[in-house]
């Protein structure tokens, strides 16, 4: 089945949810285990105008999520932050891929930001591959970045320029 990206919508916030309780999500973010459906509730439910959340839906679920800012510095107004998650069942399908390449078409042609930018843990190696897939270049790392999983792990900072500045 066809999978959508479309923004997310106040009956999603369940099933995102459920999606951040996933293994891949709460060690691929820095999202902690067993997260509340009141903290998802308050999250999403009032997002600022330069906040973006997309959904990916197949067959009526919710398989992944993007979550987009504008940074809020003045100075750096031309800049979006972003991270993601997939459902376990379903990564390494493609859906990571499509919830990217909104974002990227959002921010390229209707918000007009010249940077990307983002963290991810140096040992999520199919993620780092995904970035790269849409001209995402490591800026970066950071040393002991997080806790995780009972140990302090690295991360690298991943940035992609608008076409137009390459």
């Amino acid at each position: 089945m066809p999978v959508t990206v479309r923004p997310v919508e106040p009956r999603d916030i369940p099933a995102i949810h459920k999606l951040y309780s996933c293994t891949n999500a709460h060690t691929g973010t820095l999202q902690l285990p067993m997260p509340s459906l009141a903290m998802w509730e308050k999250r999403l439910s009032h997002l600022p105008d330069d906040h973006y959340c997309l959904v990916a839906e197949e067959e009526g679920q919710i398989i992944g999520q993007l979550g987009f800012e504008v940074c809020k510095n003045m100075r750096r107004h031309h800049v979006g932050e972003f991270g993601m998650a997939v459902h376990d069942e379903h990564t390494g399908k493609g859906v990571g891929s499509k919830l990217i390449a909104v974002m990227i078409e959002l921010a390229d042609n209707w918000i007009n930001l010249r940077r990307i930018e983002l963290s991810v843990y140096c040992d999520n190696e199919p993620a780092i591959a995904l970035y790269k897939k849409f001209g995402f270049v490591e800026e970066g790392r950071t040393k002991s970045y997080a806790f995780r999983n009972g140990e302090y792990v690295d991360v690298f900072y991943m940035a992609r320029t608008h076409p137009a500045l390459r």
